[in-house]
């Protein structure tokens, strides 16, 4: 039964992340040249900021030049189906025509002028698509890349647009920053060794915006130490001179990236500055968040109360806003004096927006460890995340760990070492005992920890904290009510029996599923890959649990065969929870057959389990374990 409930969780984990992709097979038809509209059953296109991106290789070129052009995410998603047009920027006619493209990549069609368009011919994944194009004759200024992208089916994006490049006269000489040679083009679907241009100035070290960071401004980030090594998600400067006071924003994707200021650590009654990109292009804001239990972040009636926009700019599918606010304002009729007074910073960014206010930071996050001045150019360090990484250490030892093994030890394991006991108990009862104890403290601990971090419920639209809280109840209530069980020869032991074994296998696989919905979390920073590791425990679990259940079977055949018809076996523990009184009584006189293999699955298991246990806990507590990876080569090459 025990297995049947893992090979449900392994229906629903393969059910809930991996998606069929859809798209129409053999690319856009003409119909569509105009609004470059997918006329997928009429499914709208998504609405936030476009994943994807339309990367050239030169700001200007040359009539009858050559030049590639790349569709990549800047995420690493996969495309699954296109459309690419180059257009004018004064009236949106396609111009220009695609010269070569693989014939695995996509084809040619005619909507205005002959292959002036490219779309897709299959719905395989590409992790990049790679065309080239010529400029027209006769025709000088700007062109714009104009698609559409689709992930699958029903997830596409329409109007995504390249940055402008300048058709100019052709000439004789060489004009810098103009191609005038052919470009290869890839005959693959994934170019060999591609790689996407960075997604936003923001990740290169020539990044203007931290000049002067420490010296003349203070600046903050997400994730921590990110301003040190010039590649935040999503950053803060602000510049004093004199009572004005400059805020610069900047995030490397999503639609906004705002600052809190705040009389503490946790989000809740501040004041907010919000760069914002929609519909109508790019703007700020002023706004301030509700206090909790009704989180939420919104922007003033008059959301330019306060501030005056000096500029604002789309990077690379990244989002710039620089603004001064005036040094004493009152939001929600609460003072904000900036010479002052002395506030916790919040940096925030994320992929949606509404008419009068953001949604959930799902880019970036993070708060200043301490209260400072603005005009203090040290700048912020981001508060600790201990409490948040023993959390999830302390749960991922206690549910792949020690709840896994003690399992096995009660299932399988009854009718070895009969001859020994510790501390006056059978081994498995005594390591069942200890390791389900140890699953309890260590279950405990992590939930008070998380609860001292965020004083609050999760703000996450992730079922992790309800699933996380199931768990721990009925973790709690295992051991208590083992406390009180019968006696082996009551006619309530069976019952107690049966119950508590559900009780502990239901708590070990809602854990386990918690633990795959903290990867989604924004606060954990985990990989998506841990999934994979994830599923390959399950996947080791549930092949231990098949292979040791068999050799149950085949004992409990073979005893049935040769022994007298009023002797029981023990090996298949499932038999213990329905015998009663005197039945019950098990053959103790020498260990039940293939003991020494059971010995040898139980090492091997107890060793995989320990490399699992090891490789998450480490992936827990240093993530984002990427950036720290990166971080820690670019120490050792300094060296």
């Amino acid at each position: 039964m025990l297995t049947t409930s893992w090979i449900l969780v392994i229906t629903i984990i393969c059910y809930t992340t991996i998606t069929v992709v859809y798209s129409l097979p053999q690319g856009a038809p003409t119909s569509v040249c105009q609004t470059m509209l997918p006329a997928h059953n009429s499914i709208p296109p998504q609405s936030d900021v476009s994943p994807y991106l339309v990367s050239l290789p030169v700001q200007k070129l040359s009539e009858n030049a050559r030049m590639q052009v790349t569709i990549v995410s800047s995420q690493g998603l996969h495309i699954a189906g296109y459309m690419l047009q180059g257009r004018r920027q004064d009236n949106g006619e396609p111009i220009g025509k695609f010269t070569e493209v693989s014939p695995e990549l996509g084809k040619q069609i005619n909507c205005s002028k002959e292959k002036d368009t490219v779309t897709h011919v299959n719905t395989n994944k590409k992790s990049a698509v790679v065309v080239e194009w010529e400029a027209p004759e006769g025709y000088l200024g700007p062109v714009i890349f104009n698609s559409t992208i689709a992930q699958d089916y029903a997830t596409f994006w329409t109007g995504v647009e390249s940055n402008p490049v300048e058709i100019v006269k052709r000439s004789a000489g060489y004009t810098p920053g103009i191609s005038t040679t052919r470009a290869p083009v890839s005959p693959t679907t994934t170019p060999f060794n591609f790689e996407p241009e960075p997604a936003t100035e923001l990740r290169t070290s020539q990044d203007p915006f931290y000049n002067g960071c420490g010296d003349s401004k203070t600046c903050f980030g997400a994730p921590a130490n990110c301003v040190e090594q010039r590649n935040c998600k999503a950053a803060v400067a602000c510049t004093v001179k004199g009572e004005q006071y400059e805020f610069e924003l900047k995030s490397v994707q999503g639609a906004y990236v705002a600052v809190g200021l705040s009389d503490d650590d946790k989000m809740g009654d501040d004041s907010t500055i919000e760069c914002v990109r929609d519909a109508t292009g790019l703007d700020a804001h002023m706004g301030y968040t509700v206090p909790r239990p009704n989180l939420n972040a919104f922007r003033l009636p008059n959301s330019k109360y306060g501030i005056t926009i000096k500029n604002v700019s789309a990077v690379d599918g990244g989002i710039y806003c620089r603004v001064v606010r005036d040094a004493k304002t009152t939001v929600q009729g609460k003072s904000y004096d900036l010479i002052n007074d002395q506030f916790y910073i919040m940096i925030a960014a994320g992929d949606k927006v509404h008419p009068t206010k953001v949604s959930f930071h799902s880019v970036a996050y993070a708060v200043s460890a301490e209260r400072k001045s603005l005009a203090d150019v040290s700048g912020f360090t981001a508060a600790s995340k201990l409490l948040l990484r023993l959390h999830g250490a302390f749960m991922v030892a206690a549910w792949i760990g020690t709840a896994s093994i003690g399992i096995l030890l009660a299932r399988y394991f009854r009718q070895t070492w009969v001859n020994s006991q510790l501390c006056g108990k059978d081994h498995w009862f005594a390591w069942h005992r200890m390791l389900m104890i140890l699953t309890w403290l260590l279950t405990v601990a992590g939930y008070v920890i998380i609860f001292v971090e965020l004083q609050a419920w999760s703000s996450e639209r992730n079922p992790h904290a309800i699933l996380g809280t199931a768990t721990t109840v009925l973790c709690f209530l295992q051991p208590i009510a083992a406390f009180f069980r019968p006696h082996p020869g009551s006619s309530k032991r069976p019952w107690f029996n049966w119950l508590h074994w559900l009780g502990g296998n239901v708590a070990h696989i809602l854990a386990i599923v918690t633990i795959f919905f903290a990867v989604k979390l924004n606060k954990a920073e985990l990989p998506e890959w841990m999934d994979w590791v994830l599923v390959g425990f399950v996947a080791f679990h549930v092949i231990m649990h098949l292979i040791l259940s068999l050799s149950s079977w085949l004992q409990i055949l073979g005893c049935v065969s040769d022994r007298p018809s009023g002797h029981r076996v023990s090996a298949f523990p499932m038999k213990e929870m329905g015998q009663r009184g005197n039945s019950a009584m098990l053959e103790r006189k020498m260990d039940a057959p293939h003991s020494c293999l059971r010995k040898f699955l139980l090492a091997v298991y107890i060793i995989g389990i320990a490399l699992i246990v090891t490789a998450l806990i480490l992936i827990v507590v240093l993530a984002p374990i990427e950036e720290t990876f990166e971080s820690m080569q670019k120490s050792l090459n300094m060296t």
